[in-house]
């Protein structure tokens, strides 16, 4: 992981500024397709779930993976069986907290592969929506 200096003093990390670049391409995209975003990195001392929307009809939970790599052909490949598991438990955590009650919950994977050379060109950048991911 690399970070580099930020003009106010701050440093971050490059991994972090992939991964925020991905959840917000991945909120454009649901937005896009007319769902309301509900929740934007919901956590507790248990994890994070990154994105929670209502496609109009029921839930769903998404999970974001960003690459500026080409470690994984898709970077759905890094979703593990653990981390599919962690996303019901704290689905279960989030939805005890709410007062609405949905009828249908899905969980969803939205990969974002970066342009290696230009992370930052969000034109260049490959969006994929996996549906229904069980496990």
């Amino acid at each position: 992981m690399t970070a580099e200096s930020v003009g106010d003093g701050r440093t971050r990390s490059r991994r972090a500024d992939v991964g925020r670049l991905g959840e917000d391409l991945a909120a454009e995209f649901v937005s896009g397709l007319g769902w309301s975003v509900l929740e934007r990195n919901w956590r507790n001392r248990y994890g994070e779930l990154d994105l929670i929307a209502f496609d109009g009809r029921r839930l769903v939970v998404i999970e974001v993976k960003t690459r500026a790599s080409r470690v994984f052909a898709d970077p759905v490949a890094a979703v593990t069986h653990d981390k599919l598991m962690r996303m019901r438990r704290l689905t279960r955590m989030w939805l005890a907290q709410q007062q609405m009650r949905w009828p249908e919950i899905r969980f969803d994977i939205i990969s974002v592969q970066l342009d290696p050379g230009r992370p930052s060109a969000v034109d260049r950048a490959e969006v994929r929506h996996h549906v229904g991911i069980v496990e």
